[in-house]
């Protein structure tokens, strides 16, 4: 029978495992070396859900340099961990994934044929974190990605959540890059691998700049944050889901992140990955949301940009 001294020194030793996986978890989460632009046109593998969905890459591929491609493994509301876990569903399978852009994203990412990963969490990220091993399984498929190709660039794509978010959406997308992106979900990658870090390409950041200079009358043609987002069959508003010029401006996100360079001047007249055209702005404000874009990109240091200096 254990005595109380023995009582004692087993709370005492739990304490200090407590304070020691507190302390690790408070550590500061290491800021990703610069990142030099690549010198040609990239291969891409996008694993995630709907806010990736079929145009985002396929808008990629017509603002980057000729020679871009892409192949991409998707579901709806997907987590990492559902992606990684072949006993795990991944919901609308087969209407999410169809040639040629699918491919089997183990096979794919293990395979080395790709210079870019660009990885997706599921929304909601509260959720994703606490039940669904979020950072777990983000280190995961990094790993898997740097074992099939040391050289490919490893990036995390920031979503958003719902609208109607009840602590308010900019407030949340504000608060939870710190708290939820980087420190939880980010961290514990970055912290054993910071010579070959998870980049960010921050989805959320730029809508949330584009809506706050819609909300001040600075882009013509577009005055809320409804503008960006997709209408259902009904008519009533999509509250996550985006539309084309959402999706115009989360492709500008990925072009300038993975390619480290400005988009101003890029075209603003794409097309879906069904081929037909989609709605655009005009050339007015798709200079002012490029320069957004940019601006917004260079002040996070976790895009590689700000910290490589950047280009003005």
């Amino acid at each position: 029978m254990m005595g109380r001294r023995g009582f004692l020194a087993l709370g005492a030793a739990a304490t200090m495992l407590g304070l020691m996986a507190f302390a690790i978890r408070s550590r500061p989460v290491p800021v990703p070396p610069p990142l030099e632009p690549p010198t040609g046109p990239l291969k891409v593998f996008h694993l995630g859900h709907s806010l990736v969905g079929p145009d985002i890459p396929h808008m990629l591929m017509q603002l980057a340099p000729e020679g871009h491609a892409y192949n991409s493994q998707l579901g709806s509301g997907t987590s990492l961990r559902a992606h990684w876990e072949p006993e795990e569903e991944i919901l609308d399978f087969e209407t999410a994934n169809r040639a040629p852009a699918f491919r089997d994203a183990k096979e794919a990412i293990r395979s080395g044929g790709y210079s870019a990963v660009v990885l997706t969490e599921m929304v909601e990220l509260r959720d994703a974190i606490k039940y669904f091993d979020a950072a777990e399984y983000l280190g995961k498929w990094a790993n898997l990605a740097r074992e099939g190709a040391p050289e490919a660039r490893l990036y995390l794509y920031e979503t958003w959540h719902r609208l109607d978010d009840p602590d308010g959406w900019l407030e949340r997308i504000g608060s939870d890059l710190d708290a939820l992106w980087t420190r939880k979900l980010l961290g514990p990658d970055s912290r054993r691998n910071a010579q070959h870090p998870v980049y960010l390409i921050p989805g959320g950041q730029v809508l949330a700049a584009i809506v706050r200079a819609a909300e001040a009358g600075e882009i013509p043609g577009l005055a809320s944050r409804d503008g960006l987002f997709a209408r259902r069959p009904s008519g009533d508003l999509d509250t996550i889901h985006i539309n084309d010029l959402g999706a115009y401006a989360v492709a500008l996100t990925h072009f300038a992140v993975l390619y480290q360079r400005p988009p101003q001047g890029l075209p603003h007249q794409l097309t879906r990955a069904d081929g037909t055209p989609a709605q655009a702005f005009s050339l007015a404000a798709a200079a002012k949301v490029q320069q957004i874009v940019w601006d917004t990109l260079r002040a996070l240091p976790r895009t590689g940009i700000a910290a490589a200096g950047g280009i003005k």
